[in-house]
């Protein structure tokens, strides 16, 4: 009787000592990653710094001076929303300095936005806003109509290329009197 319970309890041990070994077995996994980046936030406010041209066509834009090209420099503060992805909507409010050899002024818009994001880091958006400009102190009431493409470059930073139709509301010509091509650098809060 002896001889049969110690066969029980070495097989019991054998057999106990056999699953804590098959516990120990270790199978390699991929690790999952600590963090994945989301892609380019566009939604939250911005500001930026633009530069590019403007050419006034034969109805000048409250300037006196027709068939001109000027230089453009500003800037731009901003914020977006996103109802339903992906539809991006905005309002922003620009200020550029508008030169050549014969005119300086100051043009100041209001804007409204609705985009759409075409990728993670690229959006497409149709503009409209209301403005005035600003020379000799003499200001006259503006409109502009136009788009653009803006493309996230870091995770805060994105680049922006815009064109835009500017019209003059005193001045009973042409529905644009001149055209606006800004290129420029935004950051993300």
């Amino acid at each position: 009787m002896f001889v049969r319970s110690l066969t029980l309890g070495v097989a019991a041990a054998a057999l106990l000592a056999g699953g804590a070994q098959a516990a120990d077995l270790i199978i390699p996994t991929t690790p999952q990653p600590i963090y994945e980046a989301a892609g380019f936030s566009w939604e939250g406010l911005y500001v930026g710094a633009r530069v590019g041209g403007e050419f006034v066509g034969n109805d000048a834009i409250g300037t006196g001076v027709a068939n001109e090209s000027y230089g453009v420099i500003g800037g731009v503060v901003g914020v977006n929303f996103i109802p339903a992805d992906p539809i991006v909507i905005g309002a922003e409010v620009t200020a550029d300095y508008i030169w050549n050899g014969n005119l300086a002024t100051g043009e100041f818009f209001a804007n409204l936005k609705a985009g759409a994001i075409v990728t993670d880091n690229v959006m497409v958006y149709a503009l409209a806003g209301i403005g005035t400009q600003t020379r000799n102190g003499t200001n006259t009431g503006l409109y502009q109509l136009g788009g653009g493409l803006e493309v996230g470059v870091t995770d805060a930073v994105s680049v922006r290329a815009e064109l835009v139709g500017i019209g003059d509301f005193d001045n009973g010509g042409n529905f644009f009197d001149g055209a606006k091509a800004t290129v420029g650098v935004f950051y993300h809060f």
